[in-house]
């Protein structure tokens, strides 16, 4: 069963933008597998929880799955069943194959009627030299995270077997519809080809999320990296890079990497990626550790939580 997005986010459907934005930042970094490596079950709440962020951030996405036209994946829901039901019963050639999704169009139910019509000898179609365009075939296709930013090939098997290699652009996105001209249903009495349309779902990075076109990445850093500052290396879409911590950070602090974002075609630019710093305790406190922070405690009075306290009661 496909999760509810607004349930992976702990939102109501009256949510706003800003609220699923929040939830999202506060859910990724309480889920996220690199900050809770005994975590069996943290890789799938932070997957779920990325999925249902990549659907509701776009107004149109979450529009359409909140009138029922896709599903929690992206998935445009089946409403025409009937026609699929019609064309498997008289031996469509063009009927579902392992991996993809195929939905039925209007214009799909016409050139089934006239080719029915064709077949019991219609003559008056054929005398007049009728000619009609192949129907177009839909079909839906995840690709993973990497080759949607970065643009890839991947292939795929249309119906009669053929390998047909689809190139997905740099930086495409989810519910993006591909088409591939000539490569759908046969045309009848002289007709072309109809369309191979593909709507592609992109799956949820361990790592990278999407905003736009800025990479967010959250980057765990030690303690003695925070407050002394450090070169660190993080990881790009485009491979790692180094990055410097200044002194006295805390967690949450965000670095933007310029240009590190995703670029798209015909020369747009690239956006950024953002770095958001989380402060990670070491797995052992050690004694060293431990007796120079009592004694540390023992001179310092910083209270981080004062204005925070204040602000509340005011």
């Amino acid at each position: 069963m496909t999760l509810d997005p607004y349930a992976a986010l702990g939102l109501a459907k009256s949510a706003t933008p800003d609220d699923i934005k929040k939830a999202y930042r506060k859910l990724a970094r309480t889920s996220h597998p690199d900050l809770h490596p005994d975590d069996a079950g943290a890789e799938a709440r932070f997957k779920a929880i990325s999925a249902a962020y990549d659907l509701l951030k776009d107004p149109e996405t979450r529009a359409r799955f909140d009138a029922g036209e896709i599903d929690a994946t992206g998935t445009e829901r089946p409403q025409r069943q009937y026609y699929r039901d019609f064309a498997e019963a008289g031996g469509n050639p063009y009927q579902q194959r392992h991996g993809f999704e195929t939905h039925g169009d209007p214009a799909d139910i016409f050139a089934e009627i006239l080719r029915q019509r064709t077949r019991q000898g219609a003559e008056g179609f054929g005398s007049r030299g009728f000619a009609a365009p192949g129907p177009d075939l839909r079909y839906a296709l995840e690709v993973p995270f990497l080759d949607a930013v970065r643009g890839g090939e991947m292939r795929i098997t249309l119906p009669g077997g053929d390998n047909l290699a689809v190139r997905i652009p740099q930086g495409a996105h989810d519910g993006q519809t591909l088409r591939l001209r000539g490569k759908g249903g046969p045309g009848q009495g002289g007709g072309g080809p109809g369309d191979v349309l593909i709507t592609l779902s992109v799956r949820p990075h361990p790592v990278f999320q999407r905003e736009g076109d800025d990479i967010v990445v959250t980057l765990p850093i030690t303690i003695d990296e925070a407050v002394l500052g450090a070169k660190v290396t993080a990881p790009t879409i485009s491979g790692p890079v180094s990055l410097t911590i200044p002194k006295g950070v805390s967690s949450g602090r965000v670095l933007r990497l310029r240009g590190r974002g995703v670029a798209g075609s015909g020369g747009k630019i690239a956006g950024d990626q953002l770095v958001e710093l989380t402060i990670v305790s070491p797995p052992v406190i050690d004694d060293t550790l431990r007796d120079f922070l009592t004694e540390w405690r023992k001179t310092h009075s910083h209270d981080p939580r004062a204005e925070l306290l204040n602000e509340a009661a005011s």
